[in-house]
């Protein structure tokens, strides 16, 4: 996404750092995918729809999840993704481990 953001539109925060101040719990932060737009913190499905809204070439995507129901679909979508992501995370360590030559 940040090579999508020629712009700059998009603040990235890595919330791991110890200096980062979080506005609700730091595990609540990390769990999910959080934004904020015109002073809105959202999560999920929808903070993806407002990176989305604020990426020229994906701006007709955010636009879309405006709409209830395409929201709703993209949350599922979400939360069915962050029931696999731990799978995920550990098979994608494994292969970078894999081609990192030992030194």
């Amino acid at each position: 996404m940040k090579r999508l953001d020629r712009r700059g539109a998009i603040r990235f925060v890595d919330l791991a750092g110890p200096d980062v101040v979080c506005p609700i719990d730091r595990a609540q932060m990390l769990a999910r995918f959080h934004a904020q737009e015109d002073g809105r913190l959202v999560s999920g499905a929808e903070a993806f729809a407002a990176m989305w809204r604020a990426i020229p070439l994906l701006r007709p995507l955010g636009l879309l999840a405006r709409n209830t129901l395409v929201l709703n679909s993209l949350e599922r979508g979400y939360l069915a993704f962050l029931k696999i992501r731990p799978k995920l995370s550990s098979w994608m360590r494994r292969g970078t481990e894999r081609r990192t030559p030992n030194a």
